[in-house]
């Protein structure tokens, strides 16, 4: 049985896809702070298979001890967390409640029940400006925002947590941009109010539900101006933690990317969505945001080198899942 952490949300509703298919029994814990459970009922329909959920908080150790031992986990893939760069700054000390010492506590409770197989979802938001391109794992790792922090913070504490006791085996995902949704249009990105991810706003510019897209800053050294980034369909992410889950067979820790390795710009992806879509996108641009980068992508080929995971999927697919998602599901899961 695999526990996972955060399971009703965007990308913990694709991986549990990602493992139904596979075979493996799940269980899933979330407190559904920023998701909603109907996500789990359509991942059952789309893979034919039941999993358990269990309505808890990462935070409540006895809660994460009690599921641990009842279903005979037997490795964790952990993504709950809060992880809107913008909020963290407005509420630090939450993003570090949640994302810390929740990590701490379901480490407690993984130690005290002999579980000591864990998947982390990292964010390459550790790396913060890059100092060269494609980002690599050994590249400096300076974040420069709380949330950013609290994903290096934990990573440091995983890679002491094996220092004091070498029979962990640990996988630290270092996630790119994720976009995309699943093919079926069941399962997809579902913001609450204004989106912070740039895909769902485009979205819903597209569909009407919003006048125009802001584009912050169109001056930037790339071709067209606006700030390139690596974004991976949601899928090919989600097979990454299912090769992860597979290679963790000894001892250790283990830091990898996940991307495609190559950067699309802001105007690429709004001219690939109105193409796939057959609706305009306007927008304005604005001036540049505090922080932002021109360019940012990764080298992904470690994860291929030591597991065999590399993305597949195109930008237009990418673009093409998230429009069927939307136009399936205009209101998201509050639609259902």
């Amino acid at each position: 049985m695999i526990l996972l952490t955060g399971g009703a949300g965007y990308i913990g509703s694709h991986v549990a896809v990602t493992l139904l298919d596979a075979g493996l029994d799940v269980i899933v814990v979330d407190n559904l702070t920023n998701s909603n459970q109907a996500s789990l009922e359509r991942v059952q329909a789309i893979c034919g298979r039941s999993l358990v959920f269990r309505h808890a908080d990462i935070r409540n150790e006895e809660a994460i001890y009690e599921v641990l031992c009842t279903y005979g986990v037997t490795a964790v893939i952990h993504l709950a967390g809060l992880k809107a760069v913008g909020d963290s700054a407005a509420q630090p000390m939450t993003y570090y409640e949640n994302n810390v010492v929740g990590t701490m506590r379901l480490v407690s409770a993984m130690t005290r029940a002999g579980v000591n197989t864990l998947v982390f979802s990292s964010s390459a938001t550790v790396y913060g400006m890059p100092a060269y391109l494609p980002l690599d794992e050994k590249h400096p790792v300076e974040p420069t925002n709380p949330y950013g922090r609290t994903k290096y913070f934990i990573e440091e504490m995983l890679r002491d947590l094996y220092a004091s006791d070498d029979d962990w085996r640990i996988g630290i995902l270092r996630y790119f941009n994720p976009v995309g949704a699943h093919e079926s249009g069941l399962i997809g990105e579902d913001p609450l109010g204004v989106p912070n991810n740039l895909l769902p706003f485009v979205a819903q510019v597209a569909i009407g539900k919003r006048e125009k897209l802001h584009i912050w800053g169109d001056d930037y050294d790339t071709l067209d101006g606006t700030g390139i980034r690596d974004f991976i369909h949601v899928v090919d992410l989600a097979s990454g933690h299912l090769s992860a889950l597979s290679h963790l067979k000894q001892p250790g820790v283990v830091t990898v990317n996940l991307g495609t390795g190559t950067g699309s710009s802001v105007l690429e992806v709004v001219r690939t969505f109105e193409a796939v879509s057959g609706r305009p996108v306007p927008y304005v641009i604005g001036d540049r945001r505090v922080g932002d980068v021109a360019t940012c992508y990764a080298d992904p080929t470690l994860a291929e080198r030591l597991w065999g995971w590399k993305s597949s999927r195109s930008l237009t697919q990418m673009c093409a899942d998230h429009w069927r998602w939307q136009m399936k599901n205009p209101n998201g899961y509050r639609g259902t």
